[in-house]
């Protein structure tokens, strides 16, 4: 394509006519400008050079069969903005080349330069990924068809590339929320152009069974329904549902559809058929499935159901059969078969496997569950499976082929790799996108935790206690989505990206020493990507981000990540670019209601705002002593957090300021800067009895001059309460003290068994979680 110049001669032009002719060849015929190298996943090296090939809308591709599906496939991505593919012989634009020397099977090197565009792979996934990354290159607008210019226009580069982990996968849960064959299709495109391989589909659970099986017709026909669905959090008290049906189910026509479209991308679909736990949706259609005699009905709220499969012969059967269509219709090696949060209780209790224990010469139901999962894989063997299971599956001994999913934190991955089995890592601290990714008010219920995507990019999948040939066990990891607080679409993919984009650099790439602030920046650009796409996402890359600092006085140090100015305020009026920029820690000097955003050229970044207020009371900046120590896990931002004028979150315990304890009382012991006239001395506690959290049973409050005299003595009962939080208030009658002591006397056993990932929990001990003091 030839440069078009318009030269002016002895003939006077029309300027206006000129400005018409001048916008008509630069838009349709002049060429494009390469555009910005933003590539996620990183590649493994770039190297840039001088001088730009240009592609006309009539693209020639020479290719050999090995690559005519990848060939077709960038066919169609190009035919939505009208350029024209050809395949040739002859010289080309677009050239596949098998290289045998790429040992990396989804390996690629990818040419720019004045022949075209060279892509080599020794295999047809290799070339798929090429392809992913010259996508990437060209004009988002190709994504949608809404690319108009009849050029485009690629920069000389030379890249070489190779994936780190063999498995890079998203999970998807449809059992507590379903979405329909157009969105997942839409996510497996995503991942294909993040070059990521493996869809693992949570297909079964309590709360509905997802998959047409034609031998159990009911399993769709009463196990897909629910009548109800839990409204608000699980741990709200009192519960609350919205009284509509809910239900659905993917036909087998349908799953076929999906799977050929997984593998068109290069995309392998695992399916979960959860045993012998979260089985409740089929012992509901089916109730000669269980060992105790109901009532069944598919659970209506979220959390771990006591109700699981009975190790029969029936139970056998039915999973064997269940399996044989599962197996016609997901050709994947992996079937995955959960083997978590299976309570023991109902095993326990019944004669049957009592007696079944007895006679396998088992030690416990632990054992009993290893006797189950190990059927079920050397049924899938035969069948030329393999089987994939969580970490409980560990428990009771492990079966021989079985790879581990290590969602507990790394203790199952350090445990399967030691003994010699795979491993996916997926621990919910790194990969579960359900967590929080800001501490933003405004952000969408969640399950809780608090996941943001810089810790996402900083996950490193191989466990340090691993050695060498141990790690190399470890053969991915995986973003895990479940979706109990998800029930639309468009809220999956909020809480999906960007930090799916961080898992994806982690899996292909893993760099040691990386740098978030490139990755921010290529998230930056990756974003308008994603909208041409029409994805939804969260945006927190410019989010303000506050530190409460204690030494000489309190001070809040704010910071965004970025070279955007912040601006800010201290009076609660939202911030705009007339206000204070943020130069060093805002003083806390009295009262405060801190708002502050990030600013570029354009004003205000949507959901950069960040949001304090301090209220000041006669115990800010005490001196603070407390023992025993807070959980590590659960320290606030130290104790000070305690008198900082700051209450915590009253939805996420894991905030800045709450500070845990189990299974302890608890001494606090106050020291003012000077004597001070109180009148009442105010707390609350976390009572939230879903995650073990209660509020204490009793507290005393002593009170001491400056010379250490007691002058105050009360304890108080606290009553039971399903609260989400207890609010504590102590008059103190206006006497003048220095020295406040405040002991708490925890809650203590668990009052009931507690059901928890595979055990049934006997005199579990709770948590005791503290917010801010108050004295007026």
């Amino acid at each position: 394509m030839k440069y078009v110049r318009i030269y002016s001669g002895p003939m006077r032009i029309n300027l206006s006519f000129l400005l018409v002719l001048s916008l008509f060849f630069n838009c349709v015929n002049s060429p494009k400008e390469p555009e910005p190298i933003t590539l996620i996943p990183k590649v493994k090296s770039l190297t840039v050079n001088d001088g730009v090939y240009e592609l006309n809308q009539n693209i020639k591709i020479n290719s050999l069969e090995l690559f005519d599906d990848v060939v077709s496939y960038l066919e169609s991505y190009l035919k939505s903005s009208n350029f024209l593919v050809s395949k040739t012989t002859n010289s080309s634009d677009i050239i596949f080349k098998q290289d045998t020397s790429i040992t990396n099977e989804e390996g690629y090197v990818l040419d720019v330069n004045q022949n075209g565009v060279i892509i080599k792979a020794s295999t047809i996934k290799g070339a798929f990924y090429a392809v992913q990354t010259l996508r990437q290159l060209l004009p988002n607008a190709l994504e949608n068809g809404s690319y108009k210019a009849k050029q485009l226009a690629l920069s000389y580069l030379h890249i070489e590339d190779a994936p780190v982990f063999s498995y890079r996968g998203m999970h998807l849960d449809v059992s507590r929320h379903m979405f329909p064959v157009a969105f997942i299709k839409k996510q497996l495109d995503a991942m294909a152009l993040l070059k990521l391989n493996t869809f693992h589909w949570h297909l079964t659970d309590d709360q509905g069974w997802r998959i047409e099986i034609k031998k159990y017709p009911k399993l769709t026909s009463v196990g897909s329904q629910r009548k109800q669905t839990l409204v608000g959090h699980k741990r709200n008290k009192p519960e609350v549902y919205d009284g509509k049906p809910y239900g659905g189910f993917y036909t087998q026509e349908d799953i076929k559809e999906i799977v050929a479209y997984a593998e068109a991308r290069q995309i392998t679909i695992i399916p979960e058929i959860e045993m012998p736990g979260h089985s409740m949706a089929a012992i509901t259609a089916y109730p000669e499935l269980s060992c105790s005699e109901g009532p069944f009905k598919v659970r209506e709220k979220w959390g771990v159901e006591k109700h699981i499969f009975c190790p029969t012969e029936t139970t056998f059967k039915f999973l064997e059969d269940v399996l044989d269509e599962v197996i016609s219709l997901f050709p994947s090696v992996y079937i995955h078969i959960g083997g978590d949060e299976a309570p023991k209780e109902e095993w326990e209790n019944s004669v049957f496997c009592q007696a079944l224990i007895k006679s396998k010469g088992l030690k416990d139901t632990h054992e009993l569950q290893s006797y189950f999962i190990s059927r079920m894989e050397a049924y899938l063997n035969s069948k030329g499976r393999q089987i994939i299971g969580w970490d409980e599956i560990l428990e009771g001994g492990l079966a021989s082929n079985a790879t581990v999913m290590s969602w507990r934190g790394f203790n199952g991955a350090i445990e399967a790799a030691k003994i010699g089995n795979p491993v996916v890592v997926a621990p919910n601290q790194f990969c579960y996108l359900d967590h929080y990714q800001s501490r933003s008010a405004s952000e969408p219920l969640a399950i809780g935790g608090f996941l943001p995507l810089k810790k996402v990019y900083m996950f490193n999948p191989i466990p340090e206690q691993l050695t060498k040939a141990q790690s190399q066990l470890i053969k991915g990891a995986q973003a895990c989505v479940w979706t109990e607080y998800m029930p639309e679409s468009s809220h999956v993919e909020y809480m999906v990206y960007p930090r799916l984009l961080a898992l994806s650099e982690v899996v292909w790439f893993n760099e040691k020493d990386r740098d978030f602030k490139d990755f921010q920046s290529r998230v930056d650009s990756f974003f308008q990507r994603l909208e041409v796409m029409e994805f939804n996402h969260a945006n927190h890359l410019y989010k303000v981000e506050g530190q409460v600092n204690f030494k000489e006085k309190m001070t809040i140090s704010l910071n965004n990540f970025s070279d955007f100015p912040v601006h800010y305020t201290t009076d609660g009026t939202p911030p705009n670019e007339e206000s204070k920029v943020y130069t060093k820690p805002v003083a806390v000097n009295g009262d405060m209601h801190l708002k502050a955003a990030s600013f570029n050229a354009s004003g205000k970044i949507k959901d950069s705002e960040y949001e304090e207020t301090v209220t000041l009371s006669k115990a800010f900046g005490a001196k603070v002593e407390i023992a025993p120590k807070p959980n590590k896990k659960y320290k606030g931002s130290g104790y000070k957090s305690l008198v900082d004028g700051i209450l915590g979150d009253s939805e996420r315990f894991k905030d800045k300021q709450w500070l845990g304890f189990q299974g302890t009382d608890v001494f606090v012991d106050l020291q003012l800067n000077k004597p001070k006239e109180l009148q009442v001395f105010k707390t609350r506690f976390n009572n939230a009895k879903g995650n073990w959290i209660y509020a204490p049973r009793s507290v005393r409050v002593e009170v001491y001059s400056a010379d250490h005299k007691l002058l105050f003595n009360k304890s108080k009962i606290i009553q039971p309460s399903d609260e989400r939080h207890v609010n504590f208030k102590m008059a103190l009658n206006g006497i003048t003290g220095q020295f406040v002591k405040v002991y708490i006397e925890g809650f203590g056993i668990m009052p009931d068994k507690k059901l928890i990932n595979s055990q049934v929990i006997k005199g579990a001990k709770t948590w005791t979680f503290l917010d801010e003091f108050i004295l007026e």
